[in-house]
């Protein structure tokens, strides 16, 4: 398709439809808002005419600022902080939060698309990107009025960058046993503990802790905002990656490390269900990342199977190439309908909200990642070379099946969800 620039930012093309500043919608109205709510191999498919614009935005965005620096950013390890900011000053900075402090104000469904989109560029890049949004969601929707009126426009804008601080040396799925401690003391909280694997870390600004305040169990933790320069904070080694590198990667470490007690999101005990609401959204806008490499894959190789030739034939007039391509563009589809799907979901406060979007999850980076290594095969070995993008989109969504909650963590929520019911 052919991906016509739009120079507005997509906060003005929100009009009637902000889901985030208002009070759910039911489904009904979900449904109304995006009819015809079909998928297919066309990426626009199913959407309306504001969603259609904000996914050409982040297409042009991703085409023009993104994919051209891709490779560099990659091999060089570069944070690109400018182009970051550039897509913040486009709305992407705080997709989903309200627009009452600075957000954006679209839907769960509307972020899903242009993160997308925005993943066709840079899966790392765009992945980074899904995690600071996710800070300042967070940020906005359980803190205090003085914190929403502070943090928020300086987020959104990205002149200040958020990291997400759950997972820790000894807690990666088991969350709720974590051992970060906060230890009251006066007008402060003393905290306690490293985290582990922290997008960002060393180079972003706000750090949202989940820390323990209380007993242990998911009803003694608390979330902690936690500025850069803080006495008692600092951060290990740059970790050496096999992917997402245009995002640094540290362990944060809390040595007596003083928070003011007005830094803490919500109440104390909070923490676990902080947490656990924002992955809910945080698996669909990883999947999302995974939709956007495999549309990306498919597309360079489907041309690349209408010029290489073996045989003297394209790759394209043999038959079980063809068969391996139908296969790509099934599961794309698949996958995309199931993350749409479990999107819509989100926003309409579905009661099947977390096991739609742990199956999008499971299902999604699976399959996209299975889509991108079938195109790397196709490739044969073009597809091994850094000279060629596929190879680093398999590098940057593999971990798509780990974070977030492993996917062996999505399938226990799954089954339990059946089980249960």
């Amino acid at each position: 398709m052919k991906w016509q620039y739009l120079a507005r930012p997509v906060r003005s093309l929100v009009g009637r439809r902000n889901f985030a500043s208002q009070s759910a919608p039911s489904l009904e109205t979900v449904a109304a808002n995006n009819v015809p709510a079909v998928t297919s191999l066309d990426i626009s498919a199913g959407l309306s005419d504001d969603q259609k614009e904000f996914q050409n935005l982040a297409l042009n965005f991703a085409n023009n600022e993104m994919y051209p620096n891709m490779a560099q950013w990659d091999q060089e390890q570069i944070f690109p902080v400018e182009t970051l900011r550039k897509a913040a000053e486009l709305g992407f900075g705080a997709v989903y939060t309200s627009d009452e402090y600075g957000g954006t104000g679209l839907s769960r469904l509307d972020a899903s698309i242009i993160f997308e989109a925005l993943s066709t560029g840079c899966v790392s890049t765009a992945a980074y990107l899904t995690i600071h949004n996710m800070v300042t969601w967070m940020i906005d929707t359980y803190g205090s009025e003085a914190q929403r009126a502070k943090w928020v426009p300086i987020m959104a804008s990205m002149e200040k960058l958020g990291s997400y601080c759950l997972t820790e040396p000894g807690s990666g799925s088991d969350a709720a046993s974590l051992s970060t401690i906060a230890r009251r003391e006066g007008n402060k909280f003393i905290l306690n503990g490293s985290k582990a694997f922290i997008s960002g870390a060393g180079a972003t600004d706000v750090y949202l802790v989940m820390c323990r305040t209380g007993s242990t169990g998911p009803k003694g933790i608390s979330c902690l905002l936690v500025e850069k320069g803080m006495p008692g904070l600092s951060f290990g080694k740059k970790e050496n990656k096999m992917g997402w590198n245009s995002q640094p990667t540290r362990a944060v470490i809390f040595e007596d490390c003083q928070v003011p007690v007005e830094n803490i999101i919500g109440s104390e005990g909070q923490g676990f269900n902080i947490a656990m609401s924002g992955l809910n959204g945080g698996r669909i806008n990883i999947a999302s990342t995974s939709l956007g490499a495999a549309e990306r894959c498919l597309d360079v190789t489907t041309e690349h199977m209408k010029v290489r030739k073996q045989f003297g034939l394209t790759l394209a007039q043999m038959q079980y190439n063809q068969f391996q391509l139908a296969q790509m563009g099934t599961k794309l589809v698949a996958s995309r309908a199931m993350v749409r799907n479990a999107a819509r979901a989100l926003d309409a406060k579905h009661p099947d909200t977390v096991s739609l979007c742990s199956m999008a999850k499971f299902f999604a980076t699976e399959n996209c990642f299975d889509v991108v290594n079938t195109a790397l095969q196709l490739h044969g070995g073009y597809g091994y070379l850094k000279d060629y993008p596929v190879e680093q989109f398999l590098r940057d969504i593999r971990v798509n099946q780990i974070l977030e909650g492993t996917n062996q963590v999505m399938q226990l929520i799954i089954s339990r969800g059946m089980l249960s019911s």
